[in-house]
């Protein structure tokens, strides 16, 4: 039997247990974003970006249905007002294939390096659709990390910040990254109610559709039998851990965090980029890029604490 007492307390462990599953659900989708850029610049320039993404779409949304099938099941109401997912399979296809494009020319690193834009323009669609204010704790947070990130792209070298020029592939890039800021509060906006699996098996399958058709010339083109090894071990890598992983991980914290605070772990991204650099056998950076790691570990700190109204934001 439960007590009053227990009843009464249980609807605020559950208030106060759903942020930090959010930001659990924020750091492995750092660390699986990471991959994506490494792996990403080795297979760009092999594959037409619109195909491949059209492919990973496809593949992730068959791996989601099984999940959502023998979990919480699919509802026909999940379905209504499709537009929805027409809206968010649009703007999250978009980003993956500006990425690529994008990769054609930049570095993993310079790219991460304007994906750390992202939760700036994240708090700004925020406040635009969600009412989300950017509160003074949540600026200080986003610029510690921002400053931190910044450190680990560039590996601690002023003279490199200094001479720091964009170049076509993160122009192209930053306009994918518009795309994924504008996706987490659109998905919190557009949300009624459904299981991340269902919600998310939506947005893929009219992902996938949306990409097929703009992208049907590139796909058709694509020698499929014949595409190098890295493009495979890629498209297996994104469609998995890169896609059906991150796309759940980023609905689920999206319904129970900010949208500033969910695009805040982006600046974990450059951290866990060179991390998969290393693991690759590419370039070893400078000790003294762990200022850079601590100084986003602090903003993440700062990020934790919740204060009073930002419940009302979930």
């Amino acid at each position: 039997m439960t007590s009053d007492t227990d009843e009464a307390t249980a609807p605020r462990r559950g208030r106060l247990g759903a942020p930090a599953r959010g930001h659990l659900a924020m750091l492995l989708f750092s660390g699986l974003v990471g991959g994506s850029f490494s792996l990403g610049t080795m297979a760009a320039n092999e594959i037409a970006p619109v195909a491949l993404t059209a492919a990973r779409f496809a593949i992730a949304a068959s791996l989601v249905a099984v999940l959502a099938f023998a979990t919480t099941g699919v509802p026909r109401s999940a379905f209504r007002a499709p537009w929805r997912y027409l809206v968010l399979g649009a703007l999250f296809g978009s980003y993956f294939v500006l990425m690529f494009e994008g990769l054609k020319t930049a570095s993993a690193v310079s790219a991460s390096a304007v994906f750390t834009l992202t939760p700036i323009m994240a708090a700004g669609f925020g406040w635009v659709l969600l009412r989300q204010r950017l509160t003074p704790r949540i600026a200080l947070a986003l610029a510690t990390g921002a400053a931190g990130a910044l450190w680990v792209i560039f590996r601690g070298d002023l003279a490199a910040m200094r001479a720091f020029a964009i170049g076509k592939g993160e122009i192209i890039y930053l306009f994918g990254c518009a795309a994924h800021a504008l996706y987490t509060p659109m998905a919190r906006r557009l949300n009624r109610g459904e299981p991340v699996p269902v919600f998310t098996l939506g947005m893929l399958i009219a992902g996938t559709a949306v990409l097929t058709a703009v992208g049907w010339t590139e796909i058709r083109a694509t020698d499929w039998a014949n595409l190098p090894p890295i493009v495979w071990v890629t498209l297996a890598y994104l469609s998995i851990g890169a896609s059906a992983t991150t796309f759940m991980l980023l609905q689920y914290a999206t319904l129970r965090l900010p949208s500033s605070k969910v695009m805040a772990y982006t600046y974990l991204t450059p951290t866990s980029v060179i991390a998969w650099e290393l693991a690759l056998g590419h370039d070893v950076p400078p000790a003294r890029v762990a200022l850079g790691v601590g100084l986003t570990a602090v903003a993440l700190v700062i990020l934790l604490k919740e204060e009073p109204g930002e419940a009302s934001l979930r």
